[in-house]
């Protein structure tokens, strides 16, 4: 690991070697994520797929709360003609 250098500053010593794409690089080019070192690239790689799936989930939250709200305002509105008289 000593005679490793970092992948994007080719003077400085490598000190960790990225879990996911097995590249060397200096402490400056790694972030911690799930308790380990991965470079920029690899976490954006992993921190896409998660943002996609959040996005997946509550895409039925939207129409539900439609939904939902239209029920409630008829609801309401029949309450409110059948107590008229």
């Amino acid at each position: 690991m000593i005679e490793q250098r970092c992948l994007h500053h080719v003077t400085r010593e490598a000190a960790v070697r990225c879990p996911v794409c097995r590249n060397y690089y200096c402490r400056e080019c790694v972030t911690e994520h799930d308790d380990r070192l991965v470079c920029a690239g690899c976490l954006a790689k992993l921190r896409a797929p998660a943002a996609r799936e959040r996005r997946r989930v509550w895409a039925w939250a939207a129409p539900a709360g439609g939904l939902l709200a239209a029920w409630a305002f008829y609801a309401a509105l029949g309450w409110a003609l059948t107590n008229l008289s």
